[in-house]
């Protein structure tokens, strides 16, 4: 039986591409994923995934050029703010590049899940009031307590330890940068928490990190990507000291890639907010990482409860330009 005939556009067409297949492998707590996709007239390309259990769907690691943009950071060396009562900061402007940061602020934004928590709280009367989290919140990570095994479960010593959330691993993506700002700081971290802000009526009140979970003078590095927003601080009121709550707060016009360490007394002291701002360019989004380091059980689930919840997960939707509740692929 003789063979059909091709015709000539079925000589110069492509061959068919193969099914991807998917490699997976356990590194710590994080399940590594790589995705293998078959390019017509290429070799195989590679795309490897962060995983675990507790994710809504698997977070592609950093592509190379922004990797290898972040390991020659930080960009300047940073101004030290120590000139006002118990305040103690170290504000890089910037830390990231600001084509980097911009790179960086559409990846994560596009990659990661967010959350808008809602939660009740008693101001002192019988009844509990409803809140919902006025910007998008996630967090990843464990306290010193306890560390993720090869299955991505959490361990103390040899023995499984229980939470009243699900704590998982810090992404690749985030990870990353996580390390470089520990060798850059001398600080240890072990909890990544991302803000985004959606527009510019997004905002969190004044407030300090003071809680018990993150010791006595805790370090915090607050990274800022995408459009500039107004960072205010303000000293908590002490009459000992005459500082009065009338006095006019400092302001930081945090710009993408700038990065401000908060350290020694700044939390017991002082107060810090991102108000809302109108119109202009805080309508294009911006975000904020924190990385911090959680001493005990309380502050891994304080982190999960407020910043993760029990409600639905929201991505980045780039057709409609704004966050959309995840529904899978």
């Amino acid at each position: 039986m003789s063979k059909r005939p091709r015709t000539l556009d079925a000589f110069f067409a492509p061959p068919p591409a193969k099914k991807r297949h998917i490699q997976t492998t356990t590194t710590g707590g994080d399940v590594e994923t790589t995705e293998r996709k078959a390019t017509p007239g290429a070799g195989t390309k590679q795309q490897p995934l962060s995983n675990h259990p507790t994710y809504p769907f698997a977070i592609p690691h950093l592509p190379p050029d922004i990797t290898d943009s972040l390991n020659s950071t930080p960009a300047t060396e940073p101004q030290i703010l120590n000139n006002q009562p118990d305040l103690d900061l170290l504000y890089y402007r910037p830390y990231i590049p600001q084509p980097t940061a911009k790179q960086f602020f559409h990846f994560l934004r596009r990659e990661l899940p967010f959350y808008r928590v809602k939660y009740t709280i008693n101001r002192g009367g019988a009844l509990d009031t409803p809140v919902t989290t006025p910007r998008f919140t996630t967090v990843f990570g464990l306290d010193e307590t306890a560390r993720f095994d090869i299955h991505g479960q959490p361990v103390s010593g040899s023995k499984a330890t229980h939470y009243a959330c699900r704590p998982r691993p810090i992404p690749q993506c985030l990870d990353h940068l996580r390390a470089l700002t520990e060798q850059t700081t001398h600080c240890k971290f072990n909890v990544a928490l991302v803000n985004y802000y959606a527009s510019g009526a997004d905002s969190i009140a004044y407030h300090s990190d003071s809680e018990h979970f993150l010791g006595p003078e805790p370090a915090i590095a607050s990274f800022t990507l995408g459009t500039s927003r107004d960072f205010l601080l303000k000293h908590v009121p002490t009459p000992v000291n005459h500082i009065s709550e009338t006095r006019a707060p400092m302001r930081l016009p945090l710009k993408s890639g700038e990065m401000v360490l908060m350290r020694g007394r700044t939390q017991s002291c002082w107060l810090h907010s991102v108000p809302k701002r109108k119109g202009g360019e805080a309508e294009t989004g911006r975000m904020n990482i924190t990385f911090r380091q959680a001493l005990v059980r309380g502050g891994t689930e304080n982190y999960y409860r407020y910043n993760v919840g029990e409600g639905e997960v929201y991505k980045w939707d780039e057709g409609r330009r704004e966050m959309v509740i995840y529904r899978g692929n």
